[in-house]
């Protein structure tokens, strides 16, 4: 009974954590409409203040608190607030989404930077020097009591702030008819501004209170929000007494399941996820308002045409076959996986930019094709690769079925509950068998990966390997943009637009999210596939929701709803950490820094860049002068490398500005007069009718 009741008082504490963490979200949630993905990263920037401020330089305790609590912490909220979350709030939920996770992300890696993580940083408890009382038989030591007495005062103040003040009366009234708050002299914008402090502060007094109980590390501070998204979707994010209710299922859980967990080599990682697999539970059983914020500016999906997609899937087998004829050992290994993780990229592309459907765990599949290949076709067989796509389809439907009532920040939040799961969990057991057949992951560490044997030819160099991922991008590159020309990607595109419309109109919603789950997730199989083959060893932290984070945020910089996007995010994700990695050990934190900086943009180009890239290079792809001149200067190039003339670095700096320099020129041929267009009513008279003019006269209809 007493051990019962030690680990009671000890899962009472940390609920109250969860519970002050999980009240800033729903604080934000109600008076914004943003669900804040960067709480947690704001609670553990404020624990590494605190120590900063209280070990590091020796202030005292109280002014340490102070400066942070309420100095740092309000501004952190302002400048999130007014610079990153007030542009976004006309583009809609899922860009605001977008915002947070480049916040969050941004913030890990800021920490990481200033404060190294290979340096201990042990941050003691308040009154730690004073004994443990005792309540009943279990002890209760007075951070605890401190942290319960925090829990219940905050409780307290928010009811009294949004019962019995103007303020609070003010922020209710936003919630519910924000356009008839207005009218009555209420001010939104105050309402957030006065919100997104509070919830700071919350986060802080959070992050400050559990940070003695953990190691002080970035990622493990910032990760705990899982805990208090629990807490939150037990309040279906309105309610703070069911917030609170949450936190105390969440704390109890996570302190017994610690203390009465059997041991065995199968369940250590079920308390590390047990926060996560409730989350998703939550999310499928409770039920759930409709969401806030569903309008949204839509973004025109690119239509690629057949010309168009087989001069892109050249352009990258033969941007292959140039690095892999340049680059020397060294830099294929590090340049080389930007083609297979552009691939997991591109599985973005049908599920996020055709459907509108977000997923958080897009390299989490891609892990599950990784070990799949490993153990299947570990002589390089190469059926394994068509078994790793078909499982990787497989785990994606099956993720789809039980989401197919979640949306928006519902279905975020669940596929970042499975990802959080893989690696917690899943990908930490070791073999077990399942009707006598012997399943394998990780096997608890690494996992050796061979090349394919292809028709007796065994790739396993780094450069066959760049050709092999390069050959396959741009064959799923064709898929993809052939999906787009379809019956179905324009079906895709109508859901994503309106679900209602879609099922009215004949359309099978359920069907349709099923379909693209397994496509995306089978396209994702085969990067992970492909990587780990470049890789030549993975291990499960290679694929985990951290690192799902900042490919997603650079598959949104480059766009969507392009094809090039896997392209475009394999090299902005690979290339500047090699790049930066002479200066030291911190570049890949900066690099990961200057993407969240890059998705933060979003509010500026919410269509991504590859469009535009596209718009600028298209003049040089048809032009039929400096067209042929382009391949012969690089063919010049090409030869003269190759006779030892000149060196890569020569070679790639001079096809770069040929490149550049040709594109300027061309453009400037094209920007003479032109001829005004046609209007609609002449479309198939005075010019021929085109495939996409259907779409645009649809498009136009709707929006009229």
């Amino acid at each position: 009974m007493e051990q019962f009741l030690t680990f009671g008082v000890v899962g009472l504490a940390t609920a109250a954590i969860y519970a002050i963490i999980g009240s800033g979200l729903v604080l934000t949630y109600t008076t914004a409409g943003v669900f804040n993905f960067a709480h947690g990263a704001a609670g553990m920037m404020a624990a590494f203040a605190y120590w900063q401020l209280a070990f590091g330089w020796g202030w005292p305790v109280p002014l340490a608190l102070a400066v942070v609590l309420l100095v740092l912490a309000p501004a952190f909220a302002l400048f999130v607030e007014r610079v990153l979350m007030r542009p976004v709030q006309s583009l809609g939920e899922a860009e605001r989404l977008v915002m947070t996770v480049a916040l969050l992300t941004g913030c890990i890696a800021l920490a990481r930077w200033i404060w190294d993580p290979n340096t201990p940083r042990p941050l003691r408890p308040f009154f730690a020097d004073q004994p443990a009382f005792h309540l009943g038989p279990a002890p209760v030591t007075w951070h605890q009591a401190l942290t319960l007495g925090v829990a219940a005062l905050i409780a307290a103040g928010l009811w009294l702030l949004l019962n019995h003040t103007r303020a609070g009366t003010e922020m209710r009234a936003c919630v519910d008819d924000r356009a008839l708050a207005r009218l009555t002299g209420a001010s939104p914008q105050r309402a957030a501004r006065l919100a997104w402090i509070l919830a700071t502060q919350l986060a802080a007094v959070g992050g400050i209170l559990i940070a003695p109980n953990i190691a002080l590390d970035a990622q493990q501070l910032s990760l705990l929000i899982v805990s208090a998204y629990t807490a939150a979707v037990f309040g279906r994010l309105r309610s703070l007494p069911l917030t609170f209710l949450g936190a105390l299922v969440v704390g109890w859980l996570e302190s017994y399941l610690t203390g009465y967990l059997p041991q065995n080599d199968y369940l250590p990682g079920l308390r590390l996820a047990a926060p996560a697999l409730l989350l998703f539970l939550a999310l499928l059983v409770f039920p759930h308002r409709r969401l806030r914020g569903r309008e949204r500016r839509l973004v025109r999906v690119p239509l690629p045409t057949p010309r168009g997609s087989l001069v892109f899937a050249g352009c990258v087998v033969l941007l292959a076959v140039l690095l892999a004829t340049v680059l020397d050992e060294e830099g294929l290994i590090s340049y080389g996986p930007a083609f297979s993780l552009g691939i997991v990229a591109l599985s973005y592309v049908p599920l996020a930019g055709y459907a509108g459907q977000i997923s958080l765990c897009q390299l989490s599949i891609a892990g599950i094709g990784a070990v799949v290949w490993a153990h299947l076709g570990g002589a390089g067989q190469l059926w394994a690769l068509p078994a790793a796509v078909l499982v990787a389809a497989a785990v994606g439907a099956a993720i789809a079925v039980p989401a197919l009532r979640l949306s928006g920040i519902y279905l975020a939040l669940g596929t970042a509950a499975f990802a959080v799961v893989l690696d917690r969990w899943v990908f930490t057991l070791p073999s077990f068998e399942v009707l006598g057949v012997r399943i394998a992951l990780f096997d608890q560490g690494s996992v050796e990966v061979q090349g394919p044997n292809l028709f007796g030819w065994r790739l396993d160099s780094p450069a066959e390997l760049l050709v092999l991922s390069a050959v396959v991008m741009a064959a799923s590159s064709l898929a993809v943009g052939w999906l787009r020309r379809g019956r179905f990607g324009r079906g895709l595109i109508a859901l994503r637009d309106s679900e209602a419309a879609y099922a009215t109109l004949g359309g099978r919603p359920l069907a349709a999210k099923v379909a693209v789950f397994a496509l995306s997730a089978a396209i994702a199989g085969l990067g992970g596939a492909l990587y780990g083959m470049q890789q030549r060893t993975v291990t499960a932290e290679q694929f985990n929701l951290l690192a799902n984070l900042p490919v997603f945020l650079v598959a949104v910089i480059g766009g969507l709803g392009a094809v090039g996007t896997g392209l475009f995010t394999g090299f902005a994700y690979i290339a500047p950490p090699h790049l930066l990695g002479h200066l030291g050990t911190w570049a890949h934190d900066v690099s990961t820094l200057g993407i969240a900086l890059a998705g933060m943009g979003l509010a500026h180009n919410p269509a991504g860049v590859v469009p535009g890239l596209r718009e600028e290079w298209a003049p040089l792809a048809r032009d039929r002068v400096l067209l042929p001149v382009a391949c012969g200067a690089l063919g010049l190039l090409w030869l003269l490398y190759g006779t030892g003339l000149i060196g890569g670095a020569i070679f790639l700096v001079a096809a770069v500005l040929v490149a550049v320099a040709l594109r300027i020129r061309a453009t400037a041929r094209q920007d003479g007069p032109r001829p005004a267009p046609d209007p609609v009513e002449w479309w198939g008279i005075r010019r021929p009718w085109r495939a996409e003019d259907r779409e645009v006269i649809a498009r136009g209809i709707a929006a009229g």
